[in-house]
């Protein structure tokens, strides 16, 4: 057994001198022996002990208990207990100083060496534990300061990126409008050119030609702007749902009119129109949005002289509506990304498109609460169904 510097803190000299003998016989440095506590705490002033064997009823005005809890405090030395008695309000006194181990007198030498031993192996384990818990706690401060500088930079990080947010919409929405006043220009003066060539003009065919080109670029160009300017406005979450009546009957044809202007594919749109309600309760530009979107899609990419199907129904205060074309589909690999803004499938070929169309559809329908769902095969067609609650 290795060699333990002890103090013996003992009032009865017979047994303190027994004790001695056996610890020496063990090879351990006995550093003195006090009969009082306080004769102990000088003792452990002058010279530092390993473990304390301290006896519990000490004479003087502290006892063995006091005295512990006094070595606890200052040392924080291993302290074992040895007493004549083992009767419940003893162990209940010396629970509370948290002792390294008890020995009931008399002791023989081989329990004695083995709490010894158990009492050096616990304080070193509670002290390694200690150590462990505050390297622990350091560790802890260090990473929540860590965490919290690093959430610091997060928040001026996210605070920056809400502030260019901010100045990309307000960019979008002031330089689409401005667009807006030209375009409108534009597409007056070719509706004008249109006008004098059905005149007798020797380049009447011309003119004609290249007015209705300056006309469906000019409406191209605007649709584009009027997407840029939707997402702007979703982007700065000024995206609201504003429910208004409305004619169903007179919302139709505009869409319908709308869609069909400047078709030069030769593609005819053919409705189906169940039993409609006059009048419905909804936002008219989120439904114009999405109705013009889908029907556009189809007819862009419909082959030409084709046919595109738009059924609308209502049942159960749903507007529910389906447009199905024979074009050229959506490749099945794809069409997770259908409602990607700016996604455009591979198969588009020359057909001209920005990728914005679906994605504000479904934006709208997000808005509106709605669902939609669609089907689709290369070189057959693709079907979209719509779902959208009204009042």
């Amino acid at each position: 057994m290795f060699s333990l510097k002890i103090l013996i803190v003992e009032d009865d000299s017979v047994s303190a001198l027994l004790l001695q003998r056996a610890l020496e016989k063990n090879n351990h440095q006995i550093i003195g022996v006090a009969d009082t506590g306080e004769k102990a705490l000088e003792l452990l002033e002058q010279q530092p002990a390993d473990i304390v064997m301290m006896d519990i009823n000490l004479a003087g005005d502290l006892d063995g208990i006091k005295t512990t809890e006094i070595i606890n405090e200052k040392y924080d030395i291993p302290v074992v207990y040895l007493s004549a008695s083992s009767d419940a309000e003893t162990l209940n006194k010396v629970v509370g100083t948290n002792p390294s181990a008890y020995v009931i007198k008399p002791f023989n030498i081989r329990e004695l060496n083995m709490v010894i031993e158990l009492a050096i192996f616990k304080d070193r384990k509670e002290k390694e534990l200690q150590k462990l818990n505050n390297e622990l706690e350091e560790k802890v401060k260090l990473r929540t300061a860590e965490l919290y500088e690093a959430n610091k930079e997060l928040t001026k990080a996210l605070e920056k990126e809400r502030e260019i947010n901010e100045l990309k919409s307000r960019i979008v929405l002031n330089v689409s409008h401005g667009f807006k006043t030209p375009l409108t220009s534009i597409l007056s003066s070719a509706q004008l050119l249109q006008m004098y060539a059905e005149k007798d003009h020797p380049f009447k065919q011309k003119i004609s030609k290249h007015a209705f080109k300056i006309e469906n670029s000019v409406r191209a160009l605007n649709n584009l702007l009027t997407s840029v300017l939707f997402f702007g406005k979703a982007d700065a979450n000024q995206m609201e749902y504003k429910p208004k009546k409305l004619f169903l009957g007179a919302f139709v044809k505009e869409v319908l009119d709308t869609t069909q202007a400047g078709v030069e594919n030769g593609v005819k749109v053919k409705t189906n129109l169940g039993k409609l309600p006059k009048t419905i309760t909804s936002d008219q530009d989120l439904l114009y949005q999405v109705f013009e979107n889908l029907l556009s899609n189809a007819i862009k990419y419909s082959k030409d002289n084709g046919e595109v199907i738009f059924s609308l129904d209502y049942e159960d205060g749903m507007l529910k509506g389906k447009i199905e074309d024979s074009g050229i589909g959506i490749p099945k690999s794809e069409q997770s990304q259908l409602y990607d803004r700016f996604f455009r499938a591979r198969n588009v070929g020359i057909v001209e498109g920005s990728g914005l169309g679906l994605s504000i559809v479904k934006k709208c329908l997000e808005v509106m609460k709605g669902e939609i769902n669609f089907t689709s095969e290369v070189g057959k067609g693709t079907t979209f169904e719509v779902s959208i609650p009204v009042k």
